[in-house]
C-alpha cells in the first residue's frame, strides 16, 4: 500500500506518464538502463512501471546516499529493495554484479545507471562495463533503454526534496546480445539505443 501511494505521488509529483516505443516483456527480468541526471531518476522509473513489474524491481544505487539518512536508509530497503553498491570501499565481497544477476535470475528487474555519476546536461557520457558482465552471465538477457528528460530539474545536485516539473520518460525496445558480440560492439549497441531515444524526445 505505502508502495503504491509513493509511486502515485511521484507520478503527480513530475506530471509525466511513461511512452512505451517498443514491445517489453515485464513479465520477464529486464534490466532497465537510462541516463543520470538525479538520485530521483531511479524512482521516478520505478514509479512509472505497471504495479506487478513495481513489486518486482530494485533499484541499484549508491549506498552512500541512500544510507545518509534514516528516511533514505528506509525508503531503500523497505519500498525500493534496493541493492546498495559500496562506492568508496568496492571489492569482491560486495561485488554488485553477484547480487544483479541474483536478482534476475530469481526473476526480478534492476534499474541501472550505466554511465555511473550524473551529468549536467543531456550529453551521455561514457559507460561503465557492468552492463558487459551482466550480458556475460546472463547471454538472453533483455536490456531496455529508459530516456529521462527533464529531471536533473526536478531535483537539482546537491537537493533532498524535489521540485513539481513536468518530465519526459520514454521506454525503448529491448537490446539483447548477439552470439559473438564483444565487448565494444555490445556497449556501443547500448549506448546508441539509448541515445536515439534521446533524440527522439526534442
Amino acid at each position: 500500500m505505502m508502495a503504491s501511494l509513493l509511486a502515485g505521488l511521484v507520478r503527480l509529483l513530475c506530471g509525466c506518464r511513461p511512452r512505451w516505443t517498443g514491445p517489453v516483456d515485464l513479465d520477464a527480468p529486464c534490466v532497465f538502463y537510462a541516463n543520470h541526471a538525479s538520485h530521483f531518476d531511479a524512482v521516478l522509473i520505478w514509479s512509472a512501471l505497471p504495479p506487478a513489474a513495481r513489486q518486482r524491481c530494485h533499484m541499484v544505487a549508491a549506498a552512500d546516499y541512500w544510507q545518509a539518512t534514516r528516511l533514505r536508509r528506509w525508503l531503500a530497503t523497505s519500498i525500493f529493495h534496493a541493492i546498495l553498491i559500496d562506492r568508496l570501499k568496492p571489492s569482491r565481497a560486495n561485488n554488485p554484479i553477484d547480487q544483479i544477476c541474483q536478482a534476475l535470475q530469481a526473476g526480478q528487474s534492476v534499474i541501472i545507471f550505466p554511465e555511473g555519476t550524473r551529468s549536467d546536461d543531456d550529453e551521455l557520457q561514457v559507460f561503465r562495463n557492468g552492463l558487459w558482465h551482466i550480458a556475460r552471465r546472463r547471454p538472453e538477457q533483455m536490456f531496455v533503454p529508459v530516456w529521462l528528460e527533464n529531471l536533473s530539474r526536478v531535483l537539482p545536485k546537491g537537493e533532498f526534496l524535489p521540485v513539481p516539473i513536468i518530465c519526459g520518460l520514454t521506454f525503448g525496445t529491448p537490446c539483447i546480445r548477439t552470439d559473438g558480440q564483444d565487448r565494444d560492439a555490445f556497449m556501443q549497441c547500448l549506448r546508441d539505443r539509448l541515445a536515439q531515444l534521446g533524440k527522439g524526445s526534442t
